[in-house]
């Protein structure tokens, strides 16, 4: 697929100057970055968090109840 993307001039130079540290070209480094931005994000946010607190050794409502009986101090 083909795209263009408005760069800023500092962007640009600084894309131009890893593009000939690296001996690439411009479209090649803008994949190489969309795949590591893309390899950082998680597949789900809700899946991250789904048992989070599963090894926890308290009953959720009194967590809850003693957490608003915090408000009421």
């Amino acid at each position: 697929m083909r795209t263009i993307v408005d760069l800023p001039e500092e962007q640009v130079r600084g894309l131009d100057l890893w593009c000939q540290r690296e001996r690439i070209s411009r479209a090649e480094a803008v994949r190489r970055a969309v795949r590591d931005a893309l390899s950082t994000q998680s597949a789900s946010p809700r899946a991250d968090a789904f048992g989070a607190w599963s090894a926890t050794k308290f009953e959720s409502r009194k967590y809850v109840d003693a957490i608003r009986g915090e408000w009421d101090e």
